[in-house]
């Protein structure tokens, strides 16, 4: 909780911003104000009632008791009034601080989401990431807001409240009013940590829900396949069964909270008002004094209630900010070196030394990979599933740090330059085309953002979809849909390669860009990559043979060993695991092509069967 809090502290007192200090310290000056105030309007209470029974106790007030009891009564809702102000005042000045503290943690949060490395967001799932955050900007609002606006004012109130009963009634009034107030506190802390326990099973399982929810909706066609609404609807009821038990102990421990409260206070409070009765029937004290001590206490009732909500509030807060600070402080596996230059691509070339790595360092995935990709040059990697092919194109984009060995670009160790400036330099093509739930011109623009509309509509027309894309109802506006669903997988190339030819880099990757598409598509799409990798720097990541025929190096990965190299006829040549695998793609493409041409001939078959007969 310290270490939290201690975290917070810069963002309420931001160095960055001294008009946010002087907002703080003015909150500060009315919050003191107002709590003397406070503090003091029940004596104008006190006064009126001794007035009405013609007692005059406002000792130095003789002005106002000439005046009579109405003045005085006028008086206290005054002063009730003004410190009402003061404090809606405090909050004012404050919610710009608070606000400004959320704003930026949020923003740190997702700036140090996007620097973790693949391997971190591979494990994670995102709707408990977005939970995650979501709860902890409340956590950090709520903490901001009640340590400082409310807790520091409602110490002030207990300390002068003491003061005043120490030094006008008397010892024992101090010592039943601290007992009372001890016990209290006491009391709240000790339930409020037994709620923290149920409030932390009742996150963990609000967070186990929403995972689920987002997992089953961005897969809504996947669970549309197979028929299963009603088992995805199981598992996310399951999850909303064990939120209702937590959140149904949450709000029973609350109750049995107040309940535990309200009678400490009234047990302090009772013994309170007995001897200010048994002082009034003796003499020693006036109605008013009685009075003023049910006015007071009841007063410091609102304050103590609120330290127990504050407290709650702030213990809550911690819990839901704990996984958001935890985040914040796993370590960033693939960072830059400090005064790391930008990498300076002259002609593009590439080249792996020894590479070694593995996602586990007891499964190495590549195992002393060396190749070079020429300046301008084409080279494709091909392999079966599992052999290292696609952690190859992450490794040159430096997603992880090598294991052992190096990659260089223009002789440039990609590890000691910047992360941002390698991947500037490098465009990809990817086997699945993720885009923005935004517009087509959104998703083009994405690879130069500066980018004009006149640009983006030249790289559409080189990727070949601007015809597509004037026939949309709303042109380069249209909604693209979540992950892009409403567009093809030939669509989605398109624009993926439209993108990449609006960034222009001079280093291209081409990652099983057509694997996933049907033959004729797959055509289509082929012509628009030898336009995007003319006169660049091109790697391929190949699952059909067919596409790579033309590279001017084909290299051939078997767990994660370069097991051949040469050009498609040389490896055709030497009759080993690439000459197998082309045999193979072969024979499935005549399978395809022959039962294309038979279900072809059936349909004409059909149709000739149905035309009327002529009559001669």
């Amino acid at each position: 909780m310290w270490r939290t809090l201690a975290n917070l502290w810069p963002y309420m007192w931001p160095q960055e911003r001294p008009d946010l200090r002087g907002r703080v310290l003015w909150a500060s000056f009315f919050l003191v104000l107002a709590k003397i105030l406070t503090v003091g309007i029940p004596y104008f209470y006190k006064w009126a009632t001794d007035a009405l029974n013609g007692v005059n106790s406002a000792q130095g007030w003789l002005p106002l008791v000439l005046t009579g009891a109405v003045t005085l009564v006028v008086a206290y809702n005054i002063a009730r009034v003004v410190s009402v102000a003061l404090n809606q005042l405090r909050d004012s000045l404050f919610a710009s601080v608070g606000q400004y503290a959320v704003r930026i943690l949020a923003y740190q949060t997702f700036v140090h989401m996007h620097q973790l490395s693949l391997r971190f967001h591979l494990e994670r799932r995102t709707g408990g990431l977005s939970r995650i955050i979501e709860r902890g900007t409340k956590g950090i609002e709520t903490i901001v807001r009640f340590t400082i606006l409310n807790t520091l004012p409602t110490l002030l109130e207990f300390a002068l409240t003491a003061a005043i009963f120490g030094f006008s009634y008397g010892l024992s009034y101090l010592v039943v009013i601290s007992a009372t107030v001890v016990l209290y506190g006491w009391f709240t802390i000790k339930a409020s940590d037994w709620r923290i326990t149920i409030r932390r099973e009742m996150n963990d399982s609000d967070t186990d829900a929403n995972t689920k929810a987002i997992d089953s909706l961005l897969n809504f066609e996947t669970v549309k396949y197979f028929g299963n609404e009603t088992m995805e609807a199981d598992r996310y009821d399951r999850s909303m069964a064990r939120y209702e038990k937590a959140a149904t102990e949450t709000w029973t421990s609350l109750g049995w909270l107040n309940f535990g409260q309200g009678v400490i206070f009234s047990a302090g409070m009772g013994i309170a008002m007995v001897m200010s009765a048994m002082e009034v029937r003796a003499g020693t004290q006036t109605i008013g004094d009685f009075v003023f001590i049910n006015a007071l206490l009841m007063q410091l009732s609102v304050p103590l209630n609120f330290i127990g909500f504050v407290y709650r509030e702030i213990r809550q807060g911690l819990t839901d900010m704990e996984e958001m600070f935890n985040l914040l402080d796993i370590r960033q596996e693939v960072k830059d070196r400090p005064g790391a230059p930008d990498l300076v691509v002259a002609q593009g070339a590439i080249r792996f030394e020894d590479v070694r790595f593995g996602y586990d360092p007891e499964r190495q995935i590549l195992r002393g990979v060396s190749f070079e990709v020429p300046a301008g040059k084409s080279v494709a990697i091909v392999g079966p599933s599992g052999a290292g092919k696609s952690t190859i194109s992450r490794l040159l984009f430096r997603f992880y740090d090598l294991d052992s060995g190096r990659i260089t670009i223009d002789g440039q160790d990609i590890s000691e330059v910047r992360q941002e400036s390698v991947r500037k330099s490098i465009g990809i093509v990817p086997q699945d085309t993720v885009l923005f739930n935004d517009t087509i011109r959104y998703n083009i623009r994405y690879g130069r953002p500066s980018a004009s509309d006149e640009e983006v509509q030249k790289a559409a027309d080189l990727a070949q979809i601007s015809r597509f894309i004037e026939l949309l109802p709303d042109g380069f506006d249209t909604m693209v849909g979540e992950r892009g669903l409403k567009l093809s997988g030939g669509e989605k190339q398109r624009v993926a390669i439209a993108r990449t030819l609006l960034k222009s880099p001079p280093i291209l990757v081409l990652d099983e860009a057509t694997s996933a598409l049907d033959t004729h598509t797959e055509q289509d799409i082929q012509s628009a990559l030898q336009l995007v990798s003319r006169h660049r720097t091109t790697l391929t990541i190949a699952h059909r043979l067919s596409t790579i025929i033309d590279a001017d190096e084909i290299i051939v990965l078997r767990a994660g060993v370069i097991v051949e190299r040469g050009s498609h006829r040389d490896l055709l040549q030497s009759n080993g695991l690439y000459a197998e695998m082309w045999r193979m793609q072969r024979e499935e493409s005549e399978a395809e092509e022959t039962l294309r041409r038979a279900r072809e001939a059936d349909a004409l078959g059909i149709l000739d069967r149905k035309r009327p007969t002529e009559t001669v």
